[in-house]
């Protein structure tokens, strides 16, 4: 699968030389996705799975788009420090992009503001939340089971790092549905039609570079809610689970 990787944002420049940039961060997940991938049976046939995840980057942020829709078989749009409702010319050729994808029925995954982006998009609505910072280990529960949740987990403890917040569902496609929710972020994953798939979560942060966003914002988010973070990442995080869920969402939007 040749795999298009939208990077919304580049690392600060402090945290490059222990974390590398975003593209690294993708490289290594998904390193370790066709790892596994290839050292596993098929359930089928009991033999190895060739099929590997291809990535090719493009830094939407710096101006950078696909020339073509079809020059992936889907795409990622990936976190940013930056909000869908900036008024910065790439976000705005951004939203219409995302919007010829949908029309086009391409695969799509929008992470944190990429997930965002999607409601940006289909006429929702994003604002700066009240409940504040997101940040740390959350727990969300699986609020409809679907056939590409292989292996199927109830709950999943995933990174999050995150101001906006999707709000108002109803004036989005009436095909919408919220499959992830939490007390904080109700709206923590959601899937339109059978091609987009939007994840408030970060699967591609390690808990050593969540400590560091943390330690890096300090100054702006509250001593309690910085402390209850930095203590969440205790916590087992389900990264490998919902990156096969991602996989195997996109995977079914190919034809």
């Amino acid at each position: 699968m040749r795999l298009g990787i939208l990077l919304c944002d580049n690392v600060q420049e402090k945290l490059q030389t222990e974390f590398g940039q975003y593209r690294t961060m993708f490289e290594t997940m998904f390193l370790k996705f066709n790892q596994a991938l290839n050292q596993a049976p098929n359930q089928a046939h009991d033999k190895p799975i060739n099929q590997q995840i291809n990535l090719k980057f493009f830094s939407v942020v710096d101006n950078e788009f696909p020339e073509n829709i079809d020059d992936c078989d889907a795409y990622i749009a990936t976190g940013s420090k930056y909000g869908v409702n900036d008024d910065n010319p790439w976000i705005q050729q951004l939203i219409e992009f995302v919007k010829v994808l949908y029309l086009a029925k391409k695969g799509f995954v929008g992470i944190c503001f990429g997930h965002q982006l999607i409601a940006k998009a289909l006429e929702g609505k994003v604002i700066r939340s009240s409940k504040g910072w997101g940040i740390g280990i959350s727990n969300s529960q699986v609020t409809k089971q679907k056939k590409w949740m292989k292996p199927y987990q109830s709950s999943l403890n995933l990174i999050v790092c995150h101001q906006d917040q999707i709000i108002n569902l109803p004036t989005l496609p009436t095909n919408l549905e919220v499959l992830l929710t939490n007390d904080f972020c109700p709206n923590s994953m959601i899937q339109v039609e059978q091609h987009f798939l939007g994840l408030q979560s970060h699967p591609e942060f390690s808990a050593a570079y969540s400590l560091a966003l943390m330690d890096s914002r300090k100054d702006q988010i509250p001593a309690q809610r910085l402390n209850e973070g930095i203590n969440s990442l205790n916590l087992k995080i389900d990264e490998q689970l919902i990156i096969q869920w991602i996989i195997n969402f996109l995977r079914q939007t190919i034809h």
